[in-house]
């Protein structure tokens, strides 16, 4: 199955899930390129609001790295 096809996940979801504070979870993400981003990431001069999501199998990975910490 492809990441397109495979169930994506928001931030807060994950940290409900992971019992994480949600700053936390979304600084494992923010950098990451192999997640989905929408919204006005390079505005100037007006707030930046970007949503992410987070294939399943991106999620299972990062996951997988905390736990090896």
């Amino acid at each position: 199955m492809t990441r397109a096809l495979e169930q994506h996940f928001t931030l807060p979801e994950l940290a409900q899930r992971w019992h994480v504070d949600y700053k936390t979870v979304q600084r494992w993400f923010e950098n990451r390129d192999d997640v989905l981003r929408f919204g006005h990431e390079h505005r100037p001069k007006k707030r930046r609001h970007v949503s992410i999501r987070v294939p399943a199998s991106v999620a299972e990975k990062v996951y997988q790295e905390r736990l090896a910490c």
